[in-house]
């Protein structure tokens, strides 16, 4: 059964409607400082630290999200023995080390098929049946892919081998996808849920309702910008809206705005703040380390790309101010200049910190953000009027640790499991064979390519976040893009726009099912409307290949600039086509001539 977040245990909110049990806020407590002790203590033995993260992962998505006596004790149970599992890998990891990945006990054997399963089953009752199904096939293809005739078929692996390198070794569950879980996804997840323990939510709100509130259609401008903000730290566009779209689905409501168009711009909205910089959700820290790109060139790569993609959100807004009356927000609901200078302080220090840390002293990504942690940490003593008071501290602190310790499990639950299909894939060459499959359904052409790639995405990306999503696709697309010609960074930015794609299109599109939920409305409509509205989305990726000065800004700004204004006015003419109430066939025009400006050379 798939437990949503919003389903999961009681949890200290904000607001105090509901207390924290103290043994999550301790486990919390302890995931926090384990990671964050990691990055200041050094090295540390990859089969100690990444077994210990994930024994800190499972009592989470285990015990924590079980919704009846039958799923808490089963739960339990498996905590326990997968706790005790992780514990023994991490104090052997020595003797492990020697053993190259080859089981030679039956206990080994028995302690292996355990974690397998217990991965498996974390993954399930995260995210429901899509992965841990995929999991499974490649589980049997490595197995008894030795019976499979042609070139898709192995030779054979021995059962102590296969099991063993899953298991016991630095690769499979203890592999480089793992890494990035402990030692850059989990650090981000802390940091976003430290800024909304406290007031930075609020502050995202007011600035962008003084930035667009008194715009045509502001209701949904207020919301696509502070969705993007809050988007940008949180690494899920379904969690996103489930914050954000609490505040901002009811007030485009009460605008008088169509419900199905409220949840659609909350859905775009909170999946864009997936792609912009500088945070990216994370991903633009994880593509540091798949990469090895400098950050600061991901950066400027990402960021028109991103503008472009939020501009056609506006603009799309604006074409369906053509169709409804879309009121700016009344000017008494507008917060003050005040409120908004003292609001914006408790994301804006944080960030100042982390941008501080990585350009002028040249720190890690993840260094940097541990540092802007702690002060983020010391404004939850503040409320926003800048009163002080240690009681809200306490509260706020524990709720930090505990949607920390929840959504640092939710994501390492899913790349644990991933880890399991991409060291399949390396043990037995599956990899190489799915890369020479793309190859060959593409003719060798890149532009096919693009498309196969983007169905992967669509498919692979369901039900899962971001940045597991584009970890996962591209280890399994990214070589055969990269072999096709395409640079690096463009593989890799391609398939993390298109990990957003299951986001908004059906048939599992997570955004919308949760903002139509929200806005009581039917989901095919909320779908309809977000994937007008997010035709940046499937456009922008394609454009970053058509144009690769749409990612130089940092080599040659004027031509990056230009070729952006140009694909601009081709999103324009794009979402006036497939939303304005014009003419059929004035309509049809507008999205050939975007099209046609999209793709033409320049």
């Amino acid at each position: 059964m798939r437990t949503s977040q919003s389903e999961a245990a009681p949890v200290e909110t904000s607001t105090g409607a509901t207390p924290t049990h103290w043994p999550w806020v301790l486990l919390g407590s302890v995931s926090v400082l384990f990671h964050l002790g990691l990055i200041f203590y050094g090295l540390t033995p990859a089969l100690v630290s990444r077994p210990l993260h994930m024994a800190l992962i499972v009592p989470w998505v285990l015990v924590f999200t079980a919704r009846t006596r039958g799923q808490r004790i089963s739960g339990l149970v498996l905590s326990v023995l997968a706790v005790a599992a992780c514990a023994w890998i991490a104090l052997n990891q020595q003797a492990l080390a020697d053993q190259y990945g080859f089981i030679d006990t039956p206990w080994q054997m028995a302690m292996g098929a355990l974690l397998i399963v217990v991965v498996l089953e974390a993954a399930r009752r995260a995210i429901g049946w899509p992965l841990p199904l995929v999991t499974l096939v490649a589980l049997a293809y490595g197995a008894f892919g030795q019976y499979i005739p042609g070139e898709f078929g192995h030779p054979g692996l021995p059962m102590a081998s296969f099991v063993g390198s899953l298991t016991i070794a630095e690769s499979g569950l203890w592999g480089e996808l793992t890494a990035v879980s402990v030692g850059v996804v989990a650090i981000f997840v802390i940091f976003g849920a430290v800024l909304n323990a406290g007031e930075a939510g609020k502050g995202f709100m007011n600035l962008a309702g003084a930035v667009a509130g008194r715009l045509t259609g502001g209701g949904a401008k207020v919301s696509v910008i502070s969705s993007a903000l809050m988007g940008s730290i949180s690494g899920s566009a379904s969690a996103n809206v489930a914050s954000t779209g609490a505040i901002t689905i009811p007030s485009m409501a009460r605008l008088g705005y169509p419900r199905s168009l409220a949840a659609a711009v909350e859905a775009v909205a909170s999946s864009g703040g997936q792609i912009m910089p500088p945070l990216m959700g994370a991903g633009a820290f994880v593509m540091v380390e798949l990469t090895g790109t400098p950050y600061t060139s991901i950066m400027a790569a990402a960021l028109l790309p991103a503008g472009l993609y939020f501009a056609a959100v506006w603009l799309g807004i604006n074409a369906f101010a053509t169709r409804h009356d879309l009121r700016p927000v009344a000017a008494e609901d507008r917060p003050a200049g005040r409120d908004v200078a003292m609001t914006a302080l408790f994301f804006a220090l944080p960030f100042a910190v982390l941008l501080e840390r990585i350009f002028h002293a040249g720190n890690t990504p993840q260094y940097a953000a541990s540092v802007a942690i702690f002060v983020g940490v010391a404004l939850l003593f503040l409320n926003a009027r800048l009163e002080v008071s240690g009681r809200a501290f306490l509260a706020r602190l524990s709720e930090a640790v505990v949607i920390a310790g929840r959504q640092i499990a939710t994501i390492g639950s899913i790349i644990l499991c991933a880890s399991l299909v991409i060291g399949v894939l390396a043990i037995t060459g599956l990899g190489v064979k799915v890369t020479s499959g793309i190859l060959g359904l593409s003719g060798g052409e890149l532009w096919p390519a693009l498309l196969l790639t983007a169905l992967a995405c669509l498919i692979l990306g369901m039900e899962v976040p971001t940045t597991a999503a584009y970890v996962i696709c591209v280890s399994v697309a990214g070589p055969a893009l990269t072999e096709l010609g395409l640079p690096l960074l463009t593989a890799h930015l391609f398939v993390f726009w298109f990990a957003l794609l299951s986001t908004i299109t059906p048939p599992v599109c997570g955004a919308v099912f949760i903002a139509a939920g929200m806005a009581d409305e039917n989901w095919l409509k909320v779908a309809a409307k977000a994937m007008a509205l997010g035709v940046g989305l499937y456009v922008i990726p394609l454009a970053m290949v058509a144009h690769p000065a749409l990612l130089a800004l940092g080599d040659d700004p004027l031509r990056a600039v230009a070729t952006s204004l140009a694909v601009l006015v081709g999103l324009g003419a794009l979402s006036y086509g497939l939303i304005g109430r014009f003419h059929p066939m004035l309509r049809a025009l507008l999205v050939l001539v975007g099209a046609g400006v999209i793709a033409a050379p320049y």
